[in-house]
C-alpha cells in the first residue's frame, strides 16, 4: 500500500523526517524516497527497498541532506516523492493511492494539451505524476488537489510540499487516514528560551510519537490543510461521509497506530475474544500467525481460557512481512522461510490458528501441512475477519488481476458450476446463516485440509472497532460501498 510522513521545522527536520519516514515500513516494500526543502532548493533521494531496510538505504543520504521542511514515504510500487516543475512553480509530491480510471484520466488531460507520462518497467505510469498532472490542471494548488480528490476513482491521500508549506489532503471518503502532529520545543538560542511550536503529518499516528510530537488533529474526508512555519491551516473543509478501509484494524495497521481513535492492538484483542464467543471447539493452545494474527489469538485465548502458545516463532531480524513482495511465488516462499517451527509445542497438540484473513489460501494450507507432518493432532483455522469474496478497489491490498485468485471465489464458481456469478448470488454466500455461505466454509476447508474451519462474522468484526458502521469499508466482504 504505502504510507508518508512530512515535517516542518524551524531549524533543521532531518532527524524527524528520516524516522518518521522509516516508521512507516509496514506499509510497503518496493521504493521509498526523501525530499527536503532549505530556503532555495529541494534536495531528493530515492531508494529500491526490497532487499534492504530503509534506514540503511538512506543513512548516508540524510546526512548529506537538509532542510526545515521535507515529506518522504514508503512506496508499494512506484518511484516517489516526485519533484514537479510546473506554472504553479516547484513543488514535491507523494501519495498513497489506487487509480482505477488511470487510463480515462489520462486521455482527459492528453486532449487538454498534457503531452507524455513516462512509462514504468510493466507499461504502467507513475500514479503520482499522473496524480500532479491533474493538480496542474487548475489554476492553484487548493483548486487543482480538489480536483485530483475528485476524479480519482479509488483512493487519493498525499502531501505536497512548495516552498511556502506542506499541503497534506485525505482522500474523499476517508479511505486511509492522515494526522498531524504538534510539538512544542525550546529555542535553545534564544536568550529567553522562548517555546515555539512545530507540526508533522503522517499517515500514522504513533510514526511520531517518539519524535516529541502529540496528536494535534486528523483530518476528514477530503480535508486539506497546509502546514507552514506559522502552524496548521484548513483550506478545504472535511466532507460528511467517510469509508475508512476496516482492513487497516485487522491486518496493515501497526499494533501501536490508531484510526479514528480506535487502536489497532485494542480492536484484535476484542476481535478475538468475539470469536472465542462463538466457538465450540477446545483445543489444547491458541495461536496466532504472527505478525497480525498474534493479537488476535490473545483475544480469543484471554476470553476463552484456553492457553496461548507460540508454536510458530517470526525470525524477525531479516525477513519482512509475507504481504510484502510483488511476485506471489516469492511471497509464499518468504513465508514459509521466516516463520520457525518449535516442534515441542506442536507434536500430540490440537491446535487452534487465528489468521487475520484467508486470501489465496496457498500459505495455510502448507502450513497446516507441516503441521500435521510435525506431529499435531487436530487444526483449527479461525480467520480474523469474513471471508474475503470481492477484490479491493480502493487501497492496493493485492496486486492479483482476477478475482478468481481469491480461494472464496475459486470455490464458489465451482459450487455454482460456473465463473460468471452474478451478484446476486454471491449475496447469498455474503450471508452467514445462508446454506451456500455454510457449503462455501466447507468446500475451503476440505481444500485446504482443516480440522475445521470458522470465520468471524462481519457484525462482529465492525463491533470490535466500534465506530458507526457507515463510516467504514466492507466492500471486500459484502460488496457494499456508498450509496451515490
Amino acid at each position: 500500500m504505502g504510507g508518508f510522513f512530512g515535517a516542518v521545522g524551524k531549524k533543521s527536520c532531518n532527524f524527524e523526517l528520516f524516522f518518521g519516514t522509516d516508521y512507516h515500513s509496514h506499509l510497503g516494500t518496493r521504493r521509498a524516497g526523501l525530499v527536503f526543502y532549505d530556503g532555495k532548493d529541494f534536495n531528493r533521494a530515492i531508494h529500491n527497498i526490497e532487499n534492504s531496510p530503509f534506514r540503511t538505504k538512506f543513512d548516508k543520504d540524510v546526512q548529506n541532506m537538509d532542510g526545515y521542511m521535507g515529506i518522504g514515504c514508503i512506496s508499494d510500487y512506484e518511484p516517489q516523492p516526485l519533484i514537479i516543475r510546473s506554472h504553479h512553480g516547484t513543488f514535491a509530491i507523494t501519495t498513497v493511492s489506487k487509480i482505477n480510471n488511470k487510463e480515462e484520466l489520462m486521455d482527459r488531460l492528453f486532449e487538454n494539451g498534457n503531452s507524455h507520462f513516462l512509462e514504468m518497467s510493466g507499461g504502467d505510469i507513475n500514479s503520482t505524476e499522473l496524480v500532479a498532472a491533474i493538480i496542474n490542471q487548475k489554476e492553484n494548488l487548493i483548486d487543482g488537489i480538489r480536483y485530483a480528490l475528485e476524479l480519482v476513482d479509488g483512493s487519493l491521500s498525499m502531501l505536497l510540499m512548495t516552498p511556502k508549506g506542506i499541503y497534506a489532503a485525505r482522500d474523499k471518503y476517508g479511505r486511509t487516514p492522515v494526522v498531524i502532529g504538534k510539538r512544542v520545543t525550546q529555542d535553545e538560542d534564544n536568550p529567553v528560551h522562548e517555546d515555539y511550536e512545530e507540526f508533522c503529518v503522517a499517515f500514522e499516528d504513533f510514526a511520531f510519537q517518539k519524535l516529541g510530537y502529540q496528536n494535534y488533529k486528523s483530518l476528514g474526508p477530503g480535508e486539506i490543510d497546509v502546514i507552514t512555519q506559522e502552524g496548521v491551516k484548513t483550506l478545504a473543509a472535511p466532507g460528511s461521509k467517510m469509508k475508512i478501509c476496516t482492513f487497516l484494524w485487522v491486518y496493515y495497521g501497526y499494533p501501536s497506530s490508531s484510526y479514528e481513535g480506535v487502536n489497532v492492538e485494542y480492536m484484535r484483542y476484542k476481535c478475538g475474544a468475539c470469536l472465542a464467543k462463538r466457538d465450540n471447539v477446545r483445543p489444547d493452545v491458541v495461536a496466532g500467525i504472527p505478525d497480525s494474527g498474534t493479537a488476535h489469538a490473545v483475544g480469543y485465548s484471554n476470553e476463552s481460557g484456553i492457553p496461548f502458545s507460540r508454536p510458530f516463532i517470526k525470525y524477525t531480524p531479516t525477513w519482512s512481512r509475507s504481504f510484502m513482495p510483488t511476485i506471489q511465488s516469492k511471497r509464499n516462499m518468504i513465508a514459509k522461510m521466516k516463520l520457525i517451527a518449535v516442534e515441542d509445542l506442536i507434536k500430540d497438540k490440537s491446535l487452534l490458528l487465528i489468521d487475520d484473513s484467508i486470501v489465496r489460501g496457498t500459505q495455510l494450507r502448507e502450513t497446516t501441512e507441516f503441521l500435521y507432518a510435525s506431529g499435531a493432532k487436530e487444526v483449527h483455522i479461525r480467520p480474523a475477519c469474513p471471508p474475503l469474496i470481492y477484490g479491493c478497489k480502493f487501497l492496493n491490498f493485492s496486486r492479483s488481476s482476477s478475482e478468481m485468485d481469491l480461494i472464496t471465489r475459486r470455490v464458489i464458481a465451482k459450487l455454482e458450476g460456473t465463473t460468471e456469478v452474478s451478484d446476486e448470488i454471491l449475496q447469498q454466500y455474503v450471508d452467514p446463516d445462508s446454506e451456500k455461505y455454510e457449503n462455501m466454509v466447507e468446500a475451503i476447508r476440505k481444500e485446504l485440509h482443516f480440522t475445521s474451519l470458522r470465520y468471524n462474522r462481519l457484525d462482529d468484526m465492525l463491533g470490535s472497532i466500534g465506530i458507526p458502521v457507515e463510516n467504514l469499508c466492507t466492500y471486500c466482504w459484502d460488496g457494499k460501498d456508498i450509496e451515490e
